[in-house]
């Protein structure tokens, strides 16, 4: 049973070793909604990982550190784990999905641990861990169904409530359960009229899908860019926790994830990781009931690959209206892609790329296609320019 008395002495412990990250107002990411972001993708490793894991290694004891600890991970508890081994001493073994991006890969290295790469999810690399762990005997570190580890993460909760005390909602990051399980319990043991919602992607929403169902539910697949939250089944420990203080548990888009990573790097000038923004993402998208409340959105984590950024912020220019790619069918004669590009600036486009094709089986024989990208403010700017396009007798195809 998890008691607010081990959360303090999480606190305790952790104070000089994790970062008491800030709590920052962040006005324009959902007009009418008072929102704050708890920064622990500013966090030592990038990540809130630390504190759990740091806690739970801190609480082995002398034999259990001679063993060695072993974890698995998608990378940020991994890092997590690593700090605190080489921290106290020990050994450590770090079991790791193969798709993980390499940043973390090399961070967890970097960090002291040895690194095992296991083919598939989370899930393959949990079983291939709990191997290794009986075979040579090391102490398991569990990334989120473990007391100590999910105390450990509680400490946000308690930062949360003596860092703005008026507080009226607390929006926190799913996969497995351990951040949301200790954030909830000390937020509702200390101000039970705070709200707190949690958030999954909608590719992998094994807690959102349990507590729907009143019992653990295991995905059989997962896909979503939010790989750090990317879980097919939550722990026993904290299904049973959010499912007494937790009030919701919603899902989001992977698109409306590209969509928050590139709100706070324009609005906060911060990076996040798919999993570290799905908070934002529910928040922006009115996803909870949240409107004129003083919301804390945590952001978990920051550890984004950069190829990976790339292709979000390019997926999230297009979910915010800021990118639009069409095709337009043309007859193949002078002056046609002149009148286009015409239409285009004189409504405050900007074009990107023209690609223009003549063969094609879906147009007529003497007509062409071209698809243009162009750059563009918002969504009403885009309908603008569509409008404007149909006006000149351009006949736009998507």
């Amino acid at each position: 049973m998890l008691e607010i008395s081990e959360i303090f002495n999480a606190a305790a412990v952790l104070k000089g070793v994790a970062r008491r990250t800030s709590v920052i107002p962040a006005p324009k990411l959902r007009p009418g909604c008072d929102i704050y972001l708890k920064t622990e993708n500013l966090q030592l490793t990038g990540s809130f990982k630390l504190r759990g894991a740091y806690y739970k290694i801190s609480q082995l004891t002398e034999e259990e550190k001679k063993r060695g600890v072993i974890a698995c991970s998608a990378g940020n508890h991994a890092q997590g784990v690593a700090l605190g081994a080489t921290h106290n001493g020990i050994k450590s073994l770090i079991c790791l999905p193969a798709g993980a991006p390499l940043s973390k890969v090399e961070a967890t290295k970097g960090y002291g641990a040895e690194v095992c790469l296991v083919p598939g999810v989370y899930d393959d690399a949990y079983a291939r861990a709990l191997e290794l762990q009986k075979e040579h005997g090391y102490c398991f570190v569990h990334p989120f169904d473990d007391p100590k580890v999910i105390a450990g993460q509680g400490t946000i909760g308690l930062e949360i409530l003596e860092q703005m005390p008026d507080v009226e909602a607390v929006i926190v990051p799913i996969g497995g359960g351990g951040l949301i399980s200790g954030v909830a319990f000390a937020i509702k043991t200390l101000r039970p009229d705070v709200k707190v919602y949690g958030v999954q992607s909608l590719g992998a929403p094994s807690m959102a899908e349990s507590l729907k169902e009143g019992k653990l539910c295991h995905l059989n697949d997962v896909s979503t860019i939010a790989d750090g939250i990317a879980v097919k089944e939550p722990g026993v420990n904290t299904f049973e926790i959010c499912n007494k203080y937790v009030d919701e548990v919603v899902t989001v888009s992977d698109d409306e994830i590209a969509a928050a990573i590139l709100a706070l790097i324009e609005q906060q000038k911060l990076v996040a990781e798919g999993a570290g923004a799905v908070a934002v993402a529910a928040a922006m998208f009115g996803k909870v009931p949240v409107d004129g409340l003083k919301t804390v959105c945590l952001v978990s984590g920051g550890n984004i690959d950069v190829n990976t950024l790339s292709r979000v912020i390019t997926r999230g220019l297009s979910k915010s209206g800021r990118n639009f790619t069409f095709i337009v069918d043309l007859a193949d004669k002078p002056g046609q892609l002149s009148g286009v590009c015409s239409v285009i600036g004189n409504n405050g486009g900007n074009i990107i790329s023209v690609t223009h094709e003549r063969i094609n089986t879906s147009t007529a024989i003497n007509g062409c296609t071209i698809r243009v990208e162009i750059e563009t403010r918002d969504m009403e700017h885009i309908n603008t320019i569509r409008k404007a396009l149909a006006e000149a007798n351009y006949n736009v195809l998507n």
